[in-house]
């Protein structure tokens, strides 16, 4: 009953209610944006002109219903996650676990010790809730929408054996070193715990840079080396000519779960990977020892059936060095490391929020804590509800700021003589992707980290 008084009376109650009403502002935001969203995809019934020659009035519609379905199901979970956020806080929820876990600790232990695996207990059983409760809707996602739209390729076993290595790998291994050692730190680290607590991180995000590609990624995909031949010499080409330090360059069999299209690189320092979905190539290009399929070819057929469709839409050479040349753009440009550089200082000033509030007992008592102040429970309501305005904020200026680095990218690639087969490409991937063109103003303007694809062929077709 005391645990009830705390979060209603005082101050505590402020705390507790000005967290709980934010996120309920929050979600109502989200709602409004994303009804105008499905009323716009709704309501859309023609091609845009830009795009009347590239995608057909019966792909438009089947992306249209796609893109539907999904809002719908997101309005549904949406709906689901908030009420249920608001039952656990208004109904001691987190406190109720907390308790649970310490009778689970086993042995003795000193104080640092016993909050650790008390810690540990609690985020296992929070994850085994979290999974289960989550698992009927990733199913139906999964097996129902995507599979509905031809946009699933896991089976029910591949699904559930994924399902099993990302906990094991995430929730229990990668957890019990992180966590453990993050709360020492702060327990240890007096007035500067905050510091030492983000130079931990940033310890961390290194380590698991290096260690990514080579021992924890193979543990869910497999990678192979993009074979000798053309496009391999085109992208060496091109690095060489970007003096991008290429050291490997890989195919990930991205299609084992689903359609979607996608490339990307990653790596620290002077050991760059470069990863191209297997889904870039399209069914016709599966075996890359075949000739280069013309890439005017989709543009050219007359198409019979979907599968024919569906084989024409892999891009071609060109179009594939064209998207790596937009992605490479990003690395010539610095917007990796301006992008580590704005993360790393927003998540100093997220600890030294933190370091601020978290000796504050008031806050425990907000949300039912009134004997204890775990770090991790600190970190949790402090960074998760008392600086959520903050983080609304930063989220906005990060999606713009993402939307005019997307731009200087695409501007890159122009300036390669690319600009033609990144149109292509562009439009290929919407295609492969489902992905429907037309959205609400406002709607992108705060969830799009990318520009639509209309703004971004508008871009790329300008003279300058």
């Amino acid at each position: 009953m005391a645990a009830h008084h705390s979060v209603f009376y005082g101050e505590p109650r402020f705390i507790f209610w000005a967290c709980l009403s934010f996120s309920w502002i929050v979600y109502l935001w989200d709602l409004f944006l994303s009804v105008r969203e499905y009323l716009a995809q709704k309501n859309a019934k023609k091609v845009p002109v830009r795009l009347e020659k590239s995608i057909t009035k019966e792909e438009f519609e089947k992306s249209r219903v796609y893109t539907l379905d999904k809002s719908a199901f997101s309005f549904f979970m949406g709906a689901v996650s908030q009420i249920e956020l608001t039952l656990i806080l208004l109904f001691n929820g987190l406190p109720w676990l907390w308790n649970v876990s310490d009778r689970l600790v086993p042995g003795e232990w000193n104080k640092i010790g016993h909050e650790i695996f008390q810690t540990l207990v609690f985020l296992l059983l929070a994850q085994v809730y979290q999974t289960l409760v989550s698992l009927p809707f990733s199913l139906y996602k999964t097996f129902v929408i995507e599979e509905r739209h031809g946009m699933n390729k896991q089976t029910v076993g591949y699904f559930f054996k994924d399902l099993v290595k990302k906990f094991v790998v995430f929730n229990v291994i990668i957890t019990n070193v992180v966590v453990p050692l993050l709360i020492y730190v702060i327990h240890i680290g007096g007035d500067y715990a905050f510091f030492y607590a983000w130079l931990f991180s940033v310890v961390v995000f290194l380590f698991i840079s290096f260690v990514y590609q080579d021992y924890i990624a193979p543990i869910f995909d497999t990678y192979k080396p993009v074979p000798e031949g053309s496009l391999r010499e085109q992208i060496v080409a091109l690095a060489q000519k970007l003096k991008f330090p290429l050291h490997r360059l890989y195919i990930v069999e991205g299609s084992k779960r689903s359609a979607h299209a996608n490339a990307y690189f990653f790596g620290m320092f002077n050991k760059k990977t470069i990863v191209l979905f297997d889904t870039l190539f399209g069914p016709e290009k599966e075996n890359k020892e075949k000739e280069t399929p013309n890439p005017d070819v989709l543009g050219d057929t007359v198409v019979q059936t979907d599968k024919e469709k569906e084989a024409l839409l892999g891009c071609s050479d060109d179009e594939i060095v064209a998207v790596l040349s937009h992605e490479l753009g990003h690395w010539a440009l610095g917007h990796y490391w301006k992008n580590i550089l704005i993360a790393m200082t927003s998540l100093l000033m997220s600890f030294a929020v933190f370091g601020f509030l978290y000796q504050n007992k008031a806050i425990y008592q907000a949300f039912g804590f009134n004997n204890e102040r775990p770090v991790l429970i600190g970190l949790m309501i402090i960074l998760q509800y008392i600086y959520a305005p903050v983080n609304e904020v930063l989220g906005f200026a990060m999606t713009t700021l993402s939307r005019v680095f997307e731009f200087q990218a695409d501007n890159f690639a122009k300036k390669l003589n690319a600009a033609e087969a990144l149109k292509g490409a562009l439009i290929k991937l919407n295609q492969t992707n489902k992905g429907f063109p037309i959205h609400d103003w406002l709607y992108s303007m705060f969830n799009h980290s990318h520009p639509t694809l209309e703004e971004r062929l508008a871009v790329l077709d300008k003279v300058e």
